[in-house]
Parts: C-alpha cells; sequence; structure tokens
C-alpha cells in the first residue's frame, strides 16, 4: 500500500466512526423505545387476561377515600370564611 492508499483508508475509518457515533444514540433510543412499548402491551394485555379469567377488578367504592390536598385547602378557606362573617 502506498502512503496515499493508507492516507484514505485512515480517512474512511474516521468518517465512518463519526457516523457510527452520530448515529448510535438514536439507535439506542429506537431499541429503548420498542422495550418499553413491549412492556406496556404486555402489561396492558395481562391485565385484560386476569380480568376476563373471574377475578374482580377494583372497584371505584374500594379506594380509599382520603382528601386530596385541594380539599383540604378549600376547607380551610371555607372555615376562615364563616369565621370572618
Amino acid at each position: 500500500m502506498t502512503g496515499n492508499q493508507i492516507e484514505a483508508l485512515v480517512g474512511m475509518l474516521a468518517t465512518f466512526g463519526l457516523l457510527v457515533l452520530m448515529i448510535l444514540p438514536s439507535v439506542i433510543g429506537i431499541v429503548r423505545d420498542r422495550r418499553i412499548d413491549r412492556q406496556i402491551r404486555e402489561a396492558r394485555d395481562g391485565g385484560e387476561a386476569r380480568a376476563h379469567h373471574g377475578k374482580e377488578t377494583q372497584k371505584s367504592s374500594d379506594r380509599s377515600t382520603v382528601p386530596s390536598t385541594a380539599t383540604w385547602y378549600a376547607e380551610g378557606r371555607r372555615s376562615k370564611k364563616l369565621v370572618n362573617s
């Protein structure tokens, strides 16, 4: 190999390396997104399968009735209005 050929080979390898470095984050992101999509799909399908096999789903009346922060804030403001009037 002559000096020109070696120089061209080094240039091509450097260009290929930069191309890989630029594309690699995108490929990693695509693979990660597909894995997450698959996990979501499996969880959703598994949940539907459990619901269809006779297990009861949670009813809204089964949830706890702890008031939210907004409710506590609104109650505090109402009680102040009652005291002031």
